[in-house]
C-alpha cells in the first residue's frame, strides 16, 4: 500500500471510530487501539508533511497559543429561549402558539433535554470546518475555532452526500458526569484546584488562549440547530436532526416527535424523572414547534424566538442559615437586600448569598437574619431563598425592615408609586457612581478591558472620575499614581480606552443604563435610528412605539432619560472626549423606504422571516401590530383580525401577489 494510500485509510479509520463512539454510542475500539491508530498516522504525517491536511485528526491541537479572541458575527441571532417554570406556563405556550397562527388543530413539537452546557456555532464551506464561535451576545461571539477543532466528536469535514455550499450548525458543549469526576481527580492529584461543575468546567475550556489544554478536557457535544444553510433543504426539525449523524454529527437520543399539549407534558415529566441517570447534566427540556414554515410564520421577539420555549426543572435545593442582611446600592439606586449566609454548596456550585429583591419579598416570606433556610439556585444560577424553615426559629429574631436612607451615602431613599423597591436618589452617591460605571464598562457595553470594581473604587475615591464621562479625561500619570498601579498597567488602561472611542450606537445606549432598556432593545433603537444619537435623544413617543418589541413602558423611560439635561451633558462630554460611533450599513433609497409593514397569515410564496428581510433591505420597517403609522398590511392566507383594523384605518392591504409586484420593482 503506498503512503498516500494508508494515510486516507487510518484518517477514514478514525473518524469511522469516532462517530461510532460519539454518535452512534457504540465503540468498537479501546482507547489504547484508538491512540495507535492516531500514532501511527502522526508518524506518517511526520514524515511526509506534503500529505498532512487541514483536516486530519491530527490537526485538531493547534499551533501557538493566541493572544485574543477575534469576534465573529452570526449570519443569524443566536437567541436564547424564554422558560416555562411548571406545567401551567407549558399550557399557556400551546395555546399561544395556536393563537398566533390562528388555528384550533394541534401543533406538532419536538422535544429534547436542555444540556447544561455552553452555546456554540460550527460553520461549515462546502463541507469543510471553517470556524467555530461562541454564542457571546447572540449577535457577536468569540472565534474558539481552534478549541472546538480539538473536540473529536465534531467532524472537520463533511464527507457524505449531500454536501452543502454552507451549513451552520448550533449545538451545546459539555461535560459527561463521570469525565468531569475523573478530571476534577486528576486535577487534585496534582496539586490543582478542582473545577465548581460541568458547565464552568467546560466554559472555560472552551475559552482557553491555548488549545493544547482544551485538548485536554474531555468535552463532547450535541448538536440541535441550523443557522444559514444554502444547498440543502429541509421542512423541519425532525428532518435536520435526522440528517445529522449521516454527516458524522452527535445529536441527542432522546429527541421525540409528538403533537399537542399533552404530548409535551408527557415528555416533560418523563425526561424530569430520568433526569438523574443520565450521564450528563441537564436543567429541563427544549420544547420547538417542528414545521419550519410555522416557525416562520411565528416569528422571533428581540431576545428569543416565538416558537420554542424551555421547560426547565426544579432547581436544586439546600438548606442553611442567614447570618446577616445587607443593602446593596445598584446603579439605579435600587436598595436591595442580600442574605449573607453561612456558605452551602447547590447543584455544585457554593453559595454565600442570595437575593431578597424587595421589603415585600421579606414581609412576604417572614424572612429574619439568623433563620435557617432553604436555597435554591433560580434557573440554576441566581440564588434565592424559598422559604423559612420556622421549626428552627428562636423568639429573639426580630422581622428585618430596609432602612428609607441609603447605606453608602445616608441620603434618604424613596418609594415611587408602582414600584416595589426603595431608591436613592443622590446623583452623587458614589455606590450608583461606581455601579454605573462598571456597567458602562462591561463586556456588552463600552468592554474597556482592565477597568474592574477595584480600579472603578480607587478612581472615585481619588476624585479622578465622577461619572463613565470622565473616563475619557483620564491620562497615565493619574492612574499611575493609584495604589499598586504602575506606568505599564496606566497604559495597558489608557489603550482599552482609546479602543473603546470606536463603538456601535447599540453598545453606547446599553452602557447608558437606561431603565427597562437592555442589549437587544438598544440594537433595535440603533438600526431605527440609523446610527444616529441625537435622532434618538429628540424622538417622539409616537416614534419609539412603532418600533417593533418597543412598548410604551419601555418608551417612557427612554423618553425620561432623555430629557434629562445632566444625561444630555454625560452624552455631550463622552463624545467631546472623542467617542465615535461605527456607521450602519445604508439600505437602499426606494419607494417604500421609512414605510411600515404589518405581515399577517401564511405566505406561501416566501416565509415571513425573508419578506421582513427584503423589506428591511429597502429601509422599511416591520411591525407586529397594525395602527395609524402602518403604511402596508401583506395578507397572506388564513389573514384575521388585523384585516379589519387595517380596513378602518384605511390602510392600504396587499395580498402577496402585489407584494410580489411590489418588490419587484424595487430590484
Amino acid at each position: 500500500m503506498n503512503i498516500l494510500k494508508r494515510i486516507k485509510d487510518l484518517k477514514n479509520k478514525i473518524h469511522k471510530h469516532n462517530v461510532n463512539y460519539y454518535v452512534k454510542d457504540n465503540p468498537t475500539i479501546s482507547d489504547h487501539d484508538y491512540d495507535k491508530l492516531l500514532r501511527d498516522l502522526q508518524k506518517l504525517e511526520n514524515q511526509n508533511p506534503k500529505y498532512i491536511t487541514h483536516d486530519s485528526p491530527t490537526q485538531r491541537v493547534g499551533g501557538s497559543p493566541l493572544k485574543e479572541f477575534k469576534t465573529i458575527t452570526h449570519r443569524l441571532p443566536l437567541l436564547s429561549l424564554a422558560n416555562a417554570m411548571n406545567i401551567s406556563e407549558i399550557k399557556q405556550f400551546d395555546e399561544q402558539i395556536k393563537k398566533r397562527l390562528n388555528i384550533n388543530n394541534d401543533i406538532q413539537y419536538i422535544c429534547e433535554p436542555k444540556i447544561d452546557g455552553i452555546a456554540v456555532e460550527l460553520v461549515y464551506v462546502n463541507g469543510e470546518l471553517t470556524y467555530g464561535s461562541t454564542r457571546g451576545d447572540g449577535i457577536i461571539g468569540e472565534d474558539i475555532t481552534n478549541n472546538l477543532k480539538t473536540i473529536k466528536a465534531i467532524p472537520l469535514s463533511i464527507k457524505n452526500k449531500p454536501i452543502p455550499k454552507l451549513l451552520e450548525i448550533r449545538g451545546e458543549v459539555f461535560i459527561n458526569k463521570n469525565d468531569f469526576i475523573k478530571l476534577n481527580k486528576q486535577r487534585i492529584d496534582g496539586g490543582l484546584s478542582s473545577f465548581a461543575n460541568t458547565r464552568n468546567c467546560a466554559a472555560g475550556s472552551l475559552r482557553q488562549l491555548d488549545s493544547k489544554i482544551t485538548a485536554l478536557r474531555p468535552l463532547r457535544i450535541f448538536c440541535y440547530a441550523p443557522g444559514s444553510f444554502k444547498g440543502v433543504q429541509f421542512l423541519n426539525q425532525k428532518e435536520f436532526l435526522d440528517q445529522l449523524p449521516k454527516w458524522g454529527f452527535p445529536v441527542n437520543p432522546h429527541r421525540k416527535v409528538g403533537i399537542g399539549v399533552d404530548f409535551l407534558i408527557k415528555y416533560y415529566n418523563n425526561l424530569k424523572n430520568l433526569r438523574n441517570t443520565l450521564s450528563y447534566d441537564i436543567d429541563g427540556v427544549v420544547f420547538k414547534v417542528n414545521s419550519y414554515k410555522l416557525q416562520n410564520n411565528l416569528g422571533l421577539r428581540s431576545k428569543s424566538p416565538r416558537w420554542a420555549i424551555a421547560g426547565k426543572f426544579k432547581a436544586q435545593q439546600e438548606t442553611t442559615k442567614i447570618i446577616d442582611i445587607i443593602i446593596s446600592v445598584g446603579r439605579t439606586g435600587a436598595l436591595t437586600p442580600v442574605a449573607k449566609l453561612n456558605p452551602i454548596k447547590v447543584g455544585g456550585v457554593t453559595v454565600s448569598n442570595a437575593t431578597l429583591h424587595n421589603q415585600d419579598e421579606i414581609n412576604h416570606k417572614d424572612i429574619r437574619i439568623g433563620d435557617t433556610v432553604l436555597i435554591q439556585r433560580a434557573g440554576d444560577v441566581i440564588p434565592e431563598v424559598v422559604r423559612v424553615i420556622k421549626d428552627k426559629r428562636t423568639s429573639n429574631m426580630m422581622p428585618f425592615m430596609i432602612p428609607n436612607y441609603c447605606p453608602a451615602c445616608n441620603s434618604k431613599a424613596i418609594k415611587k408609586i408602582n414600584e416595589a423597591v426603595l431608591r436613592c436618589n443622590n446623583v452623587h452617591c458614589k455606590a450608583k457612581i461606581q455601579g454605573q460605571i462598571k456597567h458602562y464598562v462591561s463586556k456588552n457595553c463600552l468592554n474597556i478591558d482592565g477597568i474592574g470594581n477595584k480600579i472603578i473604587e480607587l478612581l472615585i475615591n481619588n476624585e479622578l472620575i465622577n461619572n463613565f464621562s470622565d473616563l475619557y479625561k483620564l491620562n497615565i500619570t493619574q492612574i499611575s499614581t493609584l495604589d499598586r498601579m504602575g506606568d505599564k498597567s496606566a497604559q495597558n488602561i489608557i489603550n482599552s480606552i482609546n479602543k473603546s472611542k470606536e463603538t456601535t450606537l447599540a453598545r453606547f445606549i446599553n452602557g447608558l443604563g437606561i431603565r427597562n432598556v437592555g442589549q437587544n432593545a438598544s440594537k433595535l433603537l440603533e438600526i431605527f435610528f440609523n446610527g444616529n444619537i441625537h435622532q434618538l435623544i429628540n424622538s417622539s413617543k409616537e416614534e419609539l412605539i412603532q418600533i417593533n418589541e418597543i412598548g410604551e413602558i419601555m418608551a417612557d423611560s427612554i423618553l425620561e432619560y432623555f430629557s434629562n439635561n445632566d444625561n444630555q451633558l454625560l452624552i455631550k462630554k463622552c463624545i467631546d472626549g472623542g467617542l465615535l460611533f461605527q456607521k450602519i450599513k445604508k439600505e437602499k433609497n426606494t419607494i417604500i423606504t421609512g414605510k411600515t409593514f404589518v405581515f399577517t397569515g401564511t405566505l406561501n410564496q416566501m416565509n415571513r422571516s425573508d419578506a421582513k428581510k427584503i423589506i428591511e433591505s429597502c429601509g422599511a420597517k416591520s411591525s407586529s401590530s397594525v395602527s395609524k403609522n402602518t403604511d402596508y398590511v401583506i395578507a397572506g392566507e388564513g389573514a384575521g383580525s388585523k384585516i379589519e383594523k387595517a380596513k378602518k384605518l384605511d390602510v392600504l392591504i396587499l395580498n402577496e401577489l402585489e407584494f410580489q409586484d411590489l418588490i419587484n420593482k424595487l430590484k
